[in-house]
């Protein structure tokens, strides 16, 4: 793939909440430019761009039509995702796509083989793994210091009020959401889940609607995975735990285990002790400075934003695929599609292998 630039210009596609976050992670990379911005709400693109100081483009296909444009960022409800990533490869750009990747399987599909269709790269949002207390975890496990790895635990004890719902017409429903809890905020953790344990092998849940009365999908779930490994996981998730709390991943193997709380490392333990670990531990309690937004979305940070934008910047400058793909934006999917079909049916949902 042919870079025509030494920077490159990026447009954002949706303004809403978490668009804010898009613009000023790419205004902070040194090699990417914010070219333009798009909404079919005109009075919000407008706002936007004369917010953010770039251009409002009224129509997709202007947009696209654009040779200044390299990358598209997808920032509109996640059922939309499709009908603005498709015609954004068809038209030679590249695709940086929030999460989830889309609602269904199907159509995420249809993203992922329309890009390789037109040669271009599609990324798909999961900042969190850009953390470098992930990144040391994953090294870690990878080495195989924790020997076999035995149980595995996310937590997302989240708060989102009745406002919240209301804000946007698309939040919770099938349709535009894809579903709850799950899908919108716990997708993060779920991702963190299987890049760091692996692929699952069978999956059983329980979902329901406990106080956000009104809403199509559910505000509580609790899932039990086994994993291609053998480790056996547990995931909880809820928008009904008042006041919110960090989310919480736990790692449990023969030789150690670990608790991450948002950025945080508060459990470092391994049987035998390496010269590095206390080390490791007293970084590892202050953190990176990323915030969740466990009761409140807006309060969510855009640095793990700005380094997987900066990570698709070089990869189009290198010529190379990014990080965190679109095949590897869909397990967190397929996962999330599971439990919801375990839900309905009342019955383990067992993956392909």
């Amino acid at each position: 793939m042919k870079q025509k630039r030494d920077r490159v210009g990026f447009a954002i596609i949706g303004t809403g909440t978490v668009a804010i976050r898009h613009a000023r992670a790419i205004q902070e990379i040194e090699c990417a430019e914010l070219v333009a911005v798009h909404d079919v709400d005109t009075e919000r693109c407008l706002s936007f761009a004369r917010e953010h100081n770039t251009e409002a483009v009224l129509h997709l296909q202007d947009l696209l039509a654009n040779d200044h444009i390299d990358v598209v960022t997808v920032a509109t409800p996640s059922g939309t995702h499709s009908t603005v990533a498709i015609p954004a490869a068809k038209a030679g750009k590249h695709i940086i796509c929030e999460k989830p990747l889309e609602t269904t399987l199907e159509k995420a599909d249809a993203i992922i083989e329309t890009c390789k269709e037109n040669k271009v790269y599609l990324a798909a949002i999961f900042q969190s793994r850009f953390g470098r207390i992930v990144q040391l975890i994953k090294r870690t496990i990878d080495a195989g210091r924790f020997g076999k790895l035995i149980l595995a635990s996310a937590q997302v004890k989240w708060y989102r009020s009745v406002d919240y719902y209301a804000s946007a017409g698309w939040r919770g429903t099938w349709e535009l959401d894809g579903g709850g809890v799950l899908m919108n905020q716990s997708i993060h953790i779920i991702d963190l889940l299987l890049y760091l344990v692996g692929n699952p092998r069978e999956v059983f849940a329980y979902t329901d609607l406990l106080t956000h009365t009104g809403l199509e999908v559910e505000d509580t779930a609790c899932a039990a995975i086994r994993f291609e490994n053998g480790a056996m996981g547990v995931i909880e998730a809820s928008t009904s735990c008042a006041p919110g709390f960090p989310r919480k991943l736990e790692i449990s193997g023969q030789n150690g285990s670990i608790v991450l709380e948002d950025d945080r490392l508060i459990r470092w333990q391994f049987t035998e002790e390496y010269p590095e670990d206390q080390e490791i531990r007293r970084k590892g309690e202050i953190g990176e400075g990323l915030h969740s937004g466990a009761g409140d979305p807006k309060a969510a940070g855009y640095k793990g934003h700005k380094q997987q934008f900066q990570d698709m910047a070089r990869a189009i400058l290198e010529n190379r695929e990014p990080l965190i793909s679109g095949r590897e934006g869909r397990r967190a999917l397929e996962l999330i599609c599971g439990i919801y079909e375990s839900a309905r049916s009342g019955q383990p949902y067992r993956f392909s292998e």
